[in-house]
């Protein structure tokens, strides 16, 4: 109470505010955001998004607060203000995954596969807005076939969002076929009163001045992010931790004592 007290001097904030999370929601602040920006904003998200105490701890545990809007993107370019600006702050870079168990070397459709597994939380990933149209999204273009990875809608941008999904580093042609399928969706299922549809290529990795040349001259709206398996360790932790050399003989040492 006396930590509460001392975070927020401003009664009216309080009152008008604070009020709207639970007393476990403001433990979780405290206790785990120490940045006063910081800690802010999960309050304002907390409210707006209607998290549960769980919610945010997991966001918190993510570093949603760093990742929100870093995506690297052409909106700027390709899209009117402030749709530009709005469009950037939904998407994130890197995006978190650990809800999938799974290897380095799984292919794009186990990953898309194990995604709509875990629908829930890959929606709450994305973040609010987010409506699942479909995956695989069968498209008919000059009498030949193609199939985007996942299609959703963002009730708030008033947009399609097409996913493409890629295991390895970003790659140049991707953003072509990105500007392709944008294309497709925006003559043949965008509503006439829909916003221009908005892409998004997640990778494992990409280099950021190869992903800015790919996208300079292309006029559709498209964005470029990585996603991670788990979250990294904090550098702050891997200092305490013994290393591989100092596991092995501990275990060593272990089994000599067992045989004795």
């Amino acid at each position: 109470m006396r930590a509460f007290a001392l975070s927020y001097p401003d009664k009216t904030f309080v009152q008008e505010v604070l009020a709207q999370i639970t007393w476990y929601h403001h433990i979780t602040l405290l206790e785990k955001v120490k940045d006063e920006q910081e800690r802010l904003w999960y309050i304002q998200q907390a409210i707006a998004q209607g998290w549960s105490r769980n919610v945010l701890v997991m966001q918190i545990e993510t570093n949603l607060y760093h990742r929100k809007g870093k995506a690297l993107t052409n909106f700027q370019t390709t899209l009117p203000a402030p749709h530009s600006d709005l469009a950037q702050a939904v998407l994130n870079d890197p995006y978190i995954f650990d809800f999938i168990t799974t290897s380095e070397e799984t292919q794009e459709r186990h990953i898309q596969q194990a995604l709509l597994t875990h629908i829930q939380r890959f929606l709450l990933e994305l973040g609010i807005g987010f409506a699942f149209v479909g995956s695989e999204y069968h498209l008919v273009v000059g009498e030949e076939d193609y199939y985007i990875d996942l299609l959703f809608y963002h009730i708030r941008l008033r947009c399609f969002v097409v996913i493409e999904l890629k295991t390895g580093e970003f790659k140049p042609e991707y953003a072509g076929k990105m500007n392709f399928y944008l294309t497709a969706v925006d003559r043949l299922v965008k509503h006439a009163t829909d916003n221009p549809t908005i892409g998004l290529i997640l990778c494992k990795t990409k280099n950021k001045i190869t992903a800015e040349y790919a996208l300079a001259d292309i006029r559709k709206p498209i964005g470029i992010a990585s996603y991670q398996f788990t979250t990294s360790l904090p550098d702050a932790f891997k200092d305490q931790l013994p290393a591989v050399e100092e596991l092995e003989a501990g275990l060593k040492d272990i089994t000599d004592e067992d045989e004795e």
